[in-house]
């Protein structure tokens, strides 16, 4: 199990007559909330997604990886792709934290990497004025069906350029997107952006986003 840094907390979010366990790290003076959809067959103990978390803190936001499925559900492959329930326990995080005395108030934004990027998307037209803005990395926005046609906060979308069909996908999700919307190339980069630098980047361009995004509104 990851041992816990400074700041972090094991929290616990009810939903659908099941316990998520997850992990809310609050820097001093945050000034925005990040919540991660993880992939399918991945978990809050993401290696990668636990890095770039760290970078989100030290630019000033709290984080929120939680498991979006419980240990029996991630055993079964449906449930794993089902984006709807996936969407539906991310709707559920971020009221939870709505009511959470840490984070309560803070500008939310939504990161998503594989399948949880298509349940962030969805979660984020769900949610609407509550959410500010969207990154997916290395996701499969096009899993999320007719909702694409319906985001209205800005979205980033993060792709390693050697990993060519996520690629071709995340463009053709690009242009269904109507709200703000970027699509960032990481030359080189494959579908876990393992190659040297690749993740750094990826971390970089998604703070950037969101300290744009959600602090930065007028800008």
């Amino acid at each position: 199990m990851r041992l816990l840094r400074a700041g972090e907390e094991s929290v616990w979010i009810s939903t659908d007559g099941v316990r998520l366990e997850g992990t809310l790290g609050v820097p001093s003076s945050a000034s925005g909330l990040i919540l991660f959809a993880h992939g399918s067959g991945s978990s809050r103990h993401s290696p990668r997604n636990n890095f770039i978390a760290n970078q989100f803190r030290k630019a000033g936001f709290a984080t929120l990886l939680f498991d979006l499925l419980t240990h029996d559900e991630d055993l079964t492959y449906k449930t794993r792709f089902d984006i709807t329930l996936l969407a539906g326990r991310l709707v559920a995080a971020t009221r939870w934290a709505a009511d959470n005395e840490s984070v309560a108030g803070l500008p939310i934004g939504y990161f998503g990497a594989s399948t949880g990027a298509a349940a962030a998307i969805n979660a984020s037209v769900i949610m609407g004025q509550a959410v500010s803005a969207v990154v997916s990395r290395g996701g499969r926005p096009d899993m999320s069906g007719d909702y694409l046609n319906m985001v209205t906060v800005p979205t980033l979308l993060i792709v390693g350029g050697a990993d060519s069909v996520v690629l071709e996908l995340n463009k053709a999700a690009a242009d269904r997107i109507p709200a703000e919307k970027e699509l960032a190339i990481i030359p080189g980069a494959t579908h876990l952006f393992e190659e040297p630098g690749a993740l750094e980047e990826a971390a970089r361009l998604a703070t950037e986003w969101f300290l744009k995004r959600l602090i930065n509104k007028s800008e």
